[in-house]
């Protein structure tokens, strides 16, 4: 793994001086360990493959982990719904019907520029994916996750599911069915993706969870959910040094 750094903010005044931190996986490094420093992929633009960046994110350690009373409200809407198929990456069909429905829910839910077909394609292309797994409604995929797994650790990097039910936690639940399903295959820790702005904070009705603090995992929840609600104070539209050499989707 190589690990390299590039110029961001400058305050002189106050002698802070800001950096993005990014890795490059190399040959025979184990994903599991490229997590576990604090890193994620990175899907921002074409020119990345195998590049990941540091950033505050959350994970579930998932030896004591068991839902909470939030989590099993959620669980009890859904259990029982829908049909589920856990697809390796390699087996599935990517077909035009797959394609659309997620581009459409985030079309819809983020806006047509956070996620194009080229960028999606990009994701699904990038080797990292291992398995698509599709939840059905009578007999209509409603929902899909895509999912990093690598011995000992998965992380939850997408999901896409039927706009119809988009104000009922489905995408809780989609999350929560995910960490039991890693628990029971005897993976140790399941990544969440960041952390960052009032939006996140429902990744925080896990129990026990930790976040990266740009050094170490920390299981402070109290301080996870402060630096979150106070986010748009410190965010700037600025992209750093590097990410101006490279093309965005």
């Amino acid at each position: 793994m190589r690990i390299f750094y590039s110029e961001h903010l400058v305050s002189y005044k106050t002698y802070t001086f800001g950096y993005g931190v990014y890795a490059q996986k190399e040959n025979g490094d184990a994903l599991s360990n490229i997590y576990e420093r604090g890193f994620l992929p990175y899907s921002g633009s074409p020119d990345t493959h195998g590049t990941f960046y540091m950033a505050r994110s959350a994970r579930i350690p998932l030896a004591n982990w068991s839902p909470t009373s939030e989590n099993r409200r959620i669980l009890k809407k859904f259990d029982g719904r829908f049909e589920k198929i856990r697809t390796p990456l390699s087996e599935f069909e990517q077909d035009e019907a797959f394609l659309s429905l997620c581009l459409t829910y985030f079309e819809k839910r983020h806006g047509p520029a956070v996620m194009p077909r080229k960028r999606l394609l990009f994701i699904l292309n990038s080797g990292l994916i291992t398995h698509v797994v599709t939840y059905y409604g009578n007999d209509q995929p409603v929902a899909y996750v895509l999912e990093v797994s690598d011995g000992e650790m998965g992380h939850f990097w997408f999901s896409f599911y039927d706009l119809a039910l988009v104000r009922q936690s489905l995408g809780m639940w989609l999350m929560i069915d995910a960490v039991r399903n890693a628990q029971a295959e005897g993976k140790t820790h399941y990544y969440l993706g960041t952390v960052y702005g009032e939006k996140a904070l429902y990744k925080t009705n896990f129990s026990p969870i930790e976040y990266w603090t740009g050094s170490e995992w920390s299981g402070d929840v109290n301080t996870l959910k402060k630096r979150a609600r106070t986010d748009s104070e410190r965010t700037v539209d600025t992209a750093d040094e590097w990410k101006e050499d490279t093309t965005s989707f």
